[in-house]
């Protein structure tokens, strides 16, 4: 396509020295060199006979009748002639399945482990010594709460001290969670288009690279949650409007109907510029732009895209929760409360030891789910490009694959 840009990996620059190969590293990083070996993606392909040239298959039989079945053991007589994928990092070069992205995720962070952990735990860190120390801060001995706790009917002072301390320790939580989030994506997505050409890159390269558009990711992230959040707020307009107004059967009704309607849309603008962030970082764009890049991927894909990221959701829910119960069923016994406490439903006491416990069963988790929703969302980038855009071969020349270099003669690479 005319209007689809190359690859740009972050720290490339046009002074960068090509790969050993001849390919050209326009992708590439300065500090990363392409491996001496690139892997190929074998998938189901056989070579021929010898007696059958390598570059065709045999001729199909003539006749109104039904070719043959192909010999015993062969996938079939036309993967003869297909070509291996390139496999210079933690994915082939070629359209990806679901469980090659989640894989791409997870070798991702078992090849870089040094640099992934690194970032997600600092993150994570971060994230949550502000977390803790304003709900310490805030809700640690807070007369407002333990009055809605004992009392039946607490007072108004007392129910806007308990709201007031719950609304100040989770605006500096969500602002801890907001930066937070958009550094480590920055970095990771970073760490993933290197490892894609099967290049390292350090904590220190990798904040580098990514530092430039950490302003601009950071407003795509929040004018994203606005965008979400606004539409489901105008859906329940109606209904608190009609329910202000004196028709609260009516506003409840509207409400509710407009609330699900609100989400429904909510979602599907999610799922259309979940892309955007891979797309502002791999290829430098604006927030605007980045937005168009992602819903133009994601056009005539929507249910494959909302299916992989809804997975990906799942999976980080259920590995965080197991991550986080032990921590979850320790804390009130450390804290003075007992087991009973959790297993009644109760509302243990926050003191310092059981924010302390719950904070690093929260870092832990962090820690492991970051690099895999940052890897999910990048990679998924790059296989919709790869469909699309055959972003495979930039790819390629990129890692210094041999056999992709950028043709002179109007010959298509790869060929």
């Amino acid at each position: 396509m005319s209007d689809s840009p190359g690859w740009v990996s972050p720290g490339s620059s046009p002074s960068d020295p090509p790969p050993a190969s001849g390919g050209s590293a326009s992708g590439g990083g300065a500090s990363g060199q392409p491996t001496d070996k690139v892997s190929v993606d074998k998938g189901p392909a056989q070579q021929p006979p010898g007696n059958w040239s390598p570059q065709q298959p045999p001729a199909a039989p003539q006749g109104w009748g039904t070719p043959p079945p192909p010999p015993p053991g062969r996938p079939g007589w036309g993967d003869w002639s297909r070509p291996p994928a390139a496999k210079p990092g933690v994915i082939p070069l070629r359209p990806l399945g679901i469980g090659e992205i989640l894989d791409g995720a997870v070798s991702t962070a078992r090849a870089h482990w040094r640099t992934v952990l690194g970032i997600s735990l600092a993150i994570a860190i971060m994230i949550q010594i502000a977390s803790t120390v304003a709900t310490g801060v805030w809700m640690r001995g807070n007369s407002g709460l333990q009055a809605l706790e004992t009392k039946a009917e607490p007072t108004t002072d007392e129910v806007l001290d308990a709201l007031s301390g719950t609304f100040s320790a989770l605006g500096v939580e969500m602002l801890a969670v907001l930066v937070g989030t958009v550094i480590a994506t920055a970095m990771l997505t970073v760490v993933v288009s290197r490892a894609v050409l099967g290049r390292t890159v350090s904590i220190g390269e990798a904040w580098r690279d990514s530092r430039p558009q950490l302003a601009r990711l950071l407003g795509l992230t929040l004018l994203v949650g606005l965008i979400v959040t606004g539409v489901i707020f105008l859906g329940t307009l109606p209904g608190i409007v009609l329910g202000a107004a004196g028709s609260e059967a009516a506003g409840i009704g509207i409400g509710l109907l407009g609330g699900f309607a609100g989400v429904v849309a909510a979602v599907w603008l999610w799922i259309r510029y979940c892309l955007s962030a891979p797309a502002l970082m791999l290829e430098r764009q604006g927030v605007f732009t980045a937005l168009r890049r992602s819903a133009k991927l994601v056009r005539n894909s929507w249910w494959r895209v909302f299916g992989i990221q809804l997975l990906t959701v799942v999976l980080v829910a259920m590995v965080s929760m197991i991550i986080q119960l032990p921590a979850s069923l320790l804390a009130p016994v450390l804290g003075g409360d007992g087991i009973d406490t959790f297993l009644s439903g109760g509302v243990a006491d926050v003191t310092w030891t059981y924010l302390i416990v719950i904070g690093i069963g929260a870092v832990l988790a962090s820690t492991i789910t970051l690099p895999l929703s940052a890897g999910v969302t990048a990679l998924l980038y790059m296989d919709q490009r790869i469909r699309r855009e055959a972003l495979d071969l930039e790819l390629a020349r990129a890692a210094g694959v041999p056999g992709y270099e950028r043709p002179t003669d109007g010959t298509p690479p790869g060929n």
